[in-house]
């Protein structure tokens, strides 16, 4: 699941990996049984910045992105599982906003206009889904 978080003006919340320092990116996270993908989106948001999802707008993107699982977060996953595939949804909020972090998942966050948020994603999958930005605005 990635989440970008960006405003009508095109800025793009980025949030910097605890575990992984200068590695930023979009919110992203996994299914949990049951889930919907849409639910996963809204809890993950909620998670990893505070914010409430639903009562903004929050849509699918219609991009899955399969790819290969960094290495050094394998151990996250069942044995065995080397691919991940990724669902893109976007939620567009009024203006950038200040967000809570989970200290144990995050560091720090900026908002970036989406050139420059796209260039700082350590994620190939990521900063692409950023580029698909302006087309949405």
């Amino acid at each position: 699941m990635l989440v970008v978080i960006y405003t009508m003006d095109g800025q793009v919340l980025l949030i910097e990996r605890a575990d992984a320092p200068g590695f930023w990116q979009s919110v992203t996270g996994s299914q949990d049984a049951g889930e919907t993908l849409e639910q996963t989106a809204i809890r993950e948001v909620r998670e990893e910045t505070g914010l409430d999802a639903a009562q903004f707008e929050l849509t699918p993107w219609d991009v899955e992105t399969r790819y290969e699982i960094y290495q050094r977060w394998r151990h996250r996953y069942a044995p065995g599982v080397t691919h991940n595939t990724e669902h893109v949804f976007g939620l567009r909020l009024p203006m950038p906003l200040p967000v809570s972090l989970a200290p144990d998942e995050h560091l720090r966050y900026v908002w970036l206009p989406w050139v420059d948020a796209a260039h700082r994603c350590f994620s190939p999958s990521n900063a692409a889904a950023i580029r698909l930005l302006p087309a949405r605005l």
